[in-house]
């Protein structure tokens, strides 16, 4: 850290020590002029002066000033949030939180590794961030050890959204490149732009260096570098298991075939164990904003009980919330419960009286459901990826569809088959013993209808189908409706069933007759 004379002021801060330097500019501790020495210290902030080449005109000044106003509503001790900015002044600056931390890189050299718990804790925090940063419309760009600081165990992520500025056509004329290899998506380095995807790629090797003390992709020339990472070539060899395998996922080279940012929290947060206290405020490093009283503590927040007796205070597994859904009722339990118990018996009765038209259309019927759950997920993340609609979402995704019905149409034959050969195998079991043709039918019938329910491949079933059940249990009789509507279907089924015997349209007869 070298010391600035006292007397060096920048848009009403005063710069006490030069602690940083980068691509992006040079970055001092400072503190507002006219804060006194007693609150000089919860004053302090990190005042990063931007270089002329990357401030660029006075669209990319611009295109930063947007990102600013959009970074400054983000609070999350994840991040070192934007406090101030002048993009526009003679000498354009960025002023975030201060957060007295080493680097990644220094972090690994002096103090080892993060291993055990605390490295399934520092990938779920540095998501975090991430997902705090995209919620505002903005994405990272330049995720790396050198741009997270570590505050006791957690990660803080520091320089986000600043990179749009540098990516001004000018500043590939100078030979100036954003980023650094290894860390860098293939898709960038073949010159698409910048996704939230890639954001996960870089993300996912951060967390590989925290883990092994290595670049993911390995040291050397960066034209090597950039080869393993175009071809895929990463090494995981020290990330245990199964961290290392939701990595591998995040570092694929196509940006489609990663996960987003909230599919990889949500694995993580699964990993941690869960508390049945209630957490408390996490200690972090708050400045100008710390003369602002304290904010509440949202409802919902999960420590990990392994941590809570560090010197810090209990850490919290997430800073970006979404309201939890409404808790069920006994009431709207039951009715749930009912509902798919109507429609199980009316399905029972249906494929009893007619096994092979029905189970040919509740075929299709799960390869229609399966489609729509693989559209719907492509069209959703497809979005994701670039952080906003696109006009051409919609008609992508209708010239995607028939690729959409083939990638479907693997899990629809399996899941059909499954249940169709151990329903058969129930029937003949049934035969075997004696029963009657009805009989045997039906208790096929019983089998196989909680199979497409509950088999292989049926999850895009549940998730195209549950909801639609569960929002009558708001109606108590819409669900009476609909129950004794099953229940007449089912009843009426069953009874031409034990007297006439099962349709076996289009053949003549049962089949082993």
């Amino acid at each position: 850290m070298t010391t600035t004379p006292e007397h060096t002021t920048i848009g009403g801060y005063r710069l006490l020590a030069r602690i940083g330097e980068g691509g992006m500019g040079i970055v001092h501790l400072a503190r507002r002029t006219g804060t006194g020495d007693r609150d000089a210290a919860s004053a302090r902030v990190a005042l990063k002066v931007l270089r002329p080449h990357v401030i660029g005109d006075a669209e990319a000044r611009r295109r930063l000033a947007q990102e600013v106003a959009a970074l400054e509503r983000v609070r999350s001790p994840r991040i070192a949030e934007i406090l101030d900015a002048d993009p526009y002044g003679e000498t354009p600056f960025v002023v975030t939180r201060y957060v007295p931390g080493l680097s990644l890189n220094r972090y690994v050299e002096e103090e080892g590794v993060v291993a055990g718990r605390d490295l399934v804790h520092f990938a779920t925090c540095l998501a975090e961030a991430l997902q705090a940063v995209h919620g505002v419309g903005v994405l990272h760009r330049d995720v790396k050890p050198s741009n997270v600081l570590m505050e006791g165990r957690s990660p803080v992520l520091i320089d986000f959204g600043l990179a749009r500025a540098a990516e001004d056509p000018t500043l590939t004329a100078t030979g100036f490149m954003l980023g650094t290899p290894g860390y860098l998506p293939p898709e960038v380095l073949y010159g698409d732009p910048a996704t939230a995807a890639g954001d996960v790629y870089a993300w996912a090797a951060t967390v590989v260096y925290a883990a092994s003390g290595r670049p993911p992709f390995g040291k050397g020339h960066t034209m090597a570098i950039m080869d393993r990472v175009r071809r895929g070539e990463h090494d995981l060899g020290d990330v245990p298991e199964p961290l290392a395998g939701l990595l591998r996922r995040c570092l694929a080279v196509e940006p489609l075939d990663r996960p987003t940012v909230g599919e990889a929290l949500a694995l993580l947060r699964s990993w941690r164990p869960r508390a049945s206290s209630v957490a408390t405020d996490e200690t972090w490093t708050r400045p100008v904003t710390a003369l602002e009283p304290e904010a509440p503590v949202p409802a919902g927040f999960d420590p990990d009980p392994d941590l809570a007796d560090e010197p810090i205070t209990a850490l919290l597994t997430s800073q970006v919330f979404e309201p939890p859904p409404p808790a069920h009722t006994r009431l709207e339990q039951a009715l749930r419960l009912l509902v798919r118990v109507a429609l199980g018996a009316a399905m029972v009765g249906a494929v009893a009286f007619a096994p092979y038209v029905v189970l040919a259309i509740l075929a299709g019927l799960v390869l229609l459901l399966r489609t729509a759950s693989v559209t719907r997920q492509r069209h959703l993340r497809r979005q994701d990826l670039r952080g906003r609609p696109r006009w051409y979402d919609v008609p992508t995704t209708t010239l995607s569809l028939p690729g959409y019905v083939v990638l479907a149409a693997g899990g629809a034959l399996v899941l059909v088959v499954f249940a169709g050969l151990v329903g058969l195998g129930a029937t003949a079991l049934a035969t075997l013993a004696g029963w009657s043709v009805p009989r045997s039918v039906l208790s096929g019938a019983v089998v196989l209808t909680p199979c497409l329910w509950w088999g292989p491949g049926s999850a895009r079933v549940r998730e195209m189908v549950a909801p639609l059940l569960d929002r009558s249990t708001h109606r108590p009789r819409a669900v009476l409706a609909f129950v004794v509507i099953c229940a007449v279907l089912a009843l009426g089924l069953l009874a031409v069933v034990t007297t006439q015997g099962p349709n076996w349209y289009p053949a003549l007869q049962a089949p082993w007759k």
